[in-house]
């Protein structure tokens, strides 16, 4: 069979000839960014070619690469189909990303789900020949147990330790383990996951662990991944939730290494998710969410055994997912809405995660109304033609002078590509110092003097027009593509804010709070936020951004029984609004494309 051999990864894959070139590469664990998931729409999936034979460039691939690229021996591997031995470089670099793991925490009563007793077991004696069932079903005070806890249990007598989950014996240890009691808190993003080891005897956090979704390799987005399940009809469900199970396990195996215990002391994981995430952790068919009438399988919390869906912890652990309200408003945005404790509220609150979808929950005086709006992944720095996450090397703010173009860079290292709060601040400049008009368009350039200090960071190529965020060997730029992926993302969002304070008929000067929560919306300072309309002049400062809010939602679920029917009691009185389905939304939308004057 022919290989591919991975120059700067000493790796050789064996290949039938029947795949693309991307495909090959991520089914043998070689990532390469893929936005688009492999269609030939983002551009992203750069490797180089440097021997052996391939097809002819294609169009589009001329359309996505400089003629430097091409002679370099660039190609999209999405589009390359090899035949035999060729030997390619994978250009993307590993980097550290920065992902959010605190978030605000309000008080509330500890009273977790799982706890443990200690039993003294007697001795069976010729006189009194007890089974061990028995005997410990007797110091129990229960009639019976699950007879795989027999299984899983040395048989010892004396003092022997109880794991309850609520009054239900889970687990049976040797001696007093009263001391050795922990849960999981998970938050699965659709870009990020977020991890945290519990004491829950204590409610101490004692170790976190993060990384990018690992299923970022069927698509950066819900939709793409959902199409990718559309597509694969025999096994993208269970690939989809293999890879998500494996990542969690990696985190665990990581989160028990911090802190020096071990994963058979881990008795429950609970899990806040946005709704396609949950079924794709589960193995539940996902196709439904991304088509009319977007219905999901599910909606309501889940309580299972952990083991259920190869979760890696103690033997009869506990696994919690919380509650979503509709295919758009996942259990994610509950966990938010409670850990704000919006249905409590005595005023007019506007909470917001902003991502690759902008939810939103209106809270008008404790009565919620949601409404999702999809404003893309530009926001998380993808669809951008230079964009990248908020990773080492990433641009995060940009400001604009006559003196020059100042870029401020996660890590030390060089600028290698601009992320979602850094195309924000851009643009933001841009409309600041007039080159991007209320519409959207870069101003001719024919209309600056030369004189003028930015007349140089325009670039024109027929009726291209591009902006030069930074020249010389690795340029990086923004083009009018990458503002309209903004404006689209802007125009989603302000729309979808204004149409749930037009449905509860209030005010923009009647709001009283705005909270934003997430990932993203934690690296946006209120300028940008304000300066390209994303949210209007009236609530600048108002804003109040409360960190990840669904980690700590689902942290407050761990340790109390009361929070988590008080959730699924919210997810039931929350109510959902279909924007397209709204008179004038339409109209609403293309008003709120329009950046502020």
């Amino acid at each position: 069979m022919p290989k591919i051999f991975i120059k700067n990864r000493n790796k050789a894959i064996e290949y039938m000839p029947d795949k693309d070139l991307l495909q090959l590469l991520l089914e043998n664990e070689v990532f390469v960014d893929n936005p688009c998931n492999g269609k030939g729409s983002c551009g992203k999936c750069k490797i180089r070619f440097l021997e052996g034979k391939l097809p002819a460039i294609s169009e589009t691939e001329e359309k996505f690469l400089k003629q430097e690229e091409i002679h370099a021996g660039v190609r999209l591997s999405c589009l390359v189909i090899p035949q035999e031995d060729i030997t390619i470089e994978i250009l993307q670099k590993e980097r550290k990303h920065e992902i959010l793991t605190k978030g605000y925490l309000p008080e509330f009563h500890f009273h977790p789900a799982i706890h443990k007793e200690v039993f003294q077991i007697e001795k069976p004696t010729l006189e009194k020949q007890d089974s061990f069932e028995d005997a410990l079903c007797a110091a129990l005070g229960i009639q019976k147990l699950d007879w795989r806890l027999l299984q899983q249990h040395e048989i010892t007598y004396g003092k022997v330790t109880g794991v309850f989950h609520g009054e239900d014996l889970i687990g049976i240890e040797s001696g007093d383990t009263t001391d050795s009691l922990y849960g999981i808190a998970i938050d699965i993003g659709t870009t990020t996951v977020v991890a945290a080891l519990i004491d829950i005897k204590t409610g101490e956090e004692l170790a976190i662990a993060s990384m990018i979704n690992p299923q970022k390799q069927f698509g950066l987005d819900v939709l793409t991944r959902i199409t990718y399940e559309l597509e694969n009809p025999k096994d993208a469900k269970e690939k989809l939730q293999h890879v998500i199970v494996k990542g969690i396990n990696e985190m665990i195996e990581d989160l028990c290494s911090q802190s020096q215990i071990d994963r058979s002391s881990i008795y429950e994981i609970v899990i806040a998710a946005n709704c396609t995430m949950m079924h794709f952790l589960l193995g539940i068919d996902a196709t439904s969410i991304g088509k009319s009438p977007y219905a999901p399988v599910f909606v309501k919390s889940k309580n299972i055994l952990a083991r259920d869906i190869g979760v890696k912890a103690a033997q009869g652990a506990r696994l919690y997912c919380l509650p979503s309200v509709s295919s758009y408003i996942g259990a994610d945005i509950v966990a938010g809405a409670y850990v704000c404790q919006l249905h409590r509220a005595k005023e007019n609150i506007l909470f917001i995660d902003i991502g690759t979808n902008g939810e939103i929950v209106l809270s008008n005086h404790g009565k919620l109304l949601s409404c999702s709006c999809a404003a893309g992944p530009a926001l998380e720095g993808m669809n951008i033609i230079c964009g990248m996450r908020a990773a080492e090397g990433a641009i995060e703010d940009v400001k604009i002078s006559k003196k020059g173009i100042e870029l401020k860079v996660i890590g030390s290292e060089e600028p290698a590509g601009i992320c979602g709060s850094g195309i924000l601040a851009a643009v933001k400049e841009l409309l600041r110092i007039g080159l991007v008009k209320k519409d959207g368009a870069f101003i001719k350039k024919e209309k600056l003097e030369e004189s003028d200090y930015r007349y140089g960071m325009l670039q024109v190529d027929g009726k291209k027009r591009t902006f030069i965020l930074k020249d010389g060997a690795e340029e990086l730029f923004i083009t009018q593509g990458d503002v309209r992926q903004v404006q689209l993302a802007k125009g989603a969002i302000l729309s979808g804010f204004y149409a749930l304070l037009n449905q509860a008929n209030i005010a923009m000067q009647q709001l009283d709070k705005v909270m934003i929560a997430g990932q993203f919306g934690a690296h946006l300072p209120a300028e940008s936020l304000v300066g390209t309309g994303i949210l209007p002049e009236e609530v600048k400062e108002k804003i109040v951004y409360v960190g990840n809010s669904s980690k700590t939602g689902a942290y407050m679920a761990l340790m109390s029984v009361e929070v988590r029917k008080e959730i699924e009691a919210l997810a039931n009185k929350m109510d959902y609004m279909e924007l397209g389905a709204s008179e004038g939304y339409e109209r609403l939308f293309t008003r709120c494309l329009l950046f502020s004057s």
